[in-house]
C-alpha cells in the first residue's frame, strides 16, 4: 500500500520538480466520517437499530436460559422420551437464536455500508477539492498503519469536515430559497 504509493511518488518526483514542490496531505477518514453531520446522523440511526436488535436478542437469550433452568429442575422427574423431546426443543431454540444473531449482524453491517457509502463518496470528492485549492499533490489516508508521521499543517481533516457540512447545508437550503446570508 504505502510503499507502492511512496515509490510511485519518488519515481514521479523529478517530473514535478520543475513545476512545483511535492506537497503531501493527510485526511483521517474515520474521524471525518464520524464528525460530519451526516455521519453523526447515520451513526445515531445505526445505533438505534442495533439497540433494538440487541434488546430482542437479549430477550430471546433470557427465555432460552429460563427454558434450560426449568429443564434442569424437571429433568429428574421426566421420563427418557420427555427429556429427549425437551432437549431437542432447547437445542432448536439455541440454533434459531444463533441464526438470528448472525442474520442481525449481517443486516447491521449492510445497513452501515448503505448509510456510509454515500458519505464516503462525497468526502472523497471534497478531499479532491480541498487538496486542489491548497495545492496538494498527494493526499493519504491518515491512520496508524499508513501514515506514521505528518505535520499538523498537512492534516486536511478539519477542512474536509467543515467543507462537507457547508456543502450539505447549502444543498439543503437551496430548494427552499436562500434562508441564510450567502457566504461562498
Amino acid at each position: 500500500g504505502l510503499a507502492l504509493v511512496l515509490s510511485i511518488v519518488a519515481l514521479a518526483a523529478p517530473a514535478w520538480a520543475d513545476d512545483a514542490a511535492l506537497k503531501i496531505g493527510t485526511v483521517d477518514m474515520q474521524k471525518a466520517l464520524q464528525t460530519v453531520e451526516a455521519g453523526k446522523a447515520a451513526k445515531a440511526k445505526l445505533e438505534k437499530e442495533l439497540n433494538a436488535k440487541k434488546q430482542a436478542l437479549q430477550t430471546e437469550e433470557a427465555s432460552i436460559k429460563k427454558m434450560g433452568e426449568e429443564y434442569k429442575k424437571q429433568a429428574l422427574v421426566m421420563n427418557e422420551e420427555a427429556r429427549a423431546k425437551k432437549q431437542g426443543e432447547i437445542q432448536e431454540r439455541i440454533m434459531k437464536f444463533q441464526e438470528t444473531t448472525q442474520r442481525s449482524q449481517a443486516e447491521i453491517q449492510q445497513k452501515e455500508r448503505d448509510l456510509t457509502q454515500p458519505i464516503l463518496t462525497k468526502l472523497r470528492s471534497i478531499i479532491g477539492e480541498v487538496a486542489k485549492s491548497r495545492n496538494y499533490t498527494v493526499v493519504l489516508e491518515k491512520n496508524e498503519n499508513t501514515v506514521l508521521y505528518s505535520l499538523d499543517k498537512d492534516d486536511l481533516t478539519a477542512d474536509v469536515i467543515t467543507s462537507y457540512n457547508k456543502q450539505v447545508k447549502a444543498a439543503a437550503s437551496t430548494p427552499s430559497g436562500d434562508k441564510s446570508s450567502d457566504q461562498g
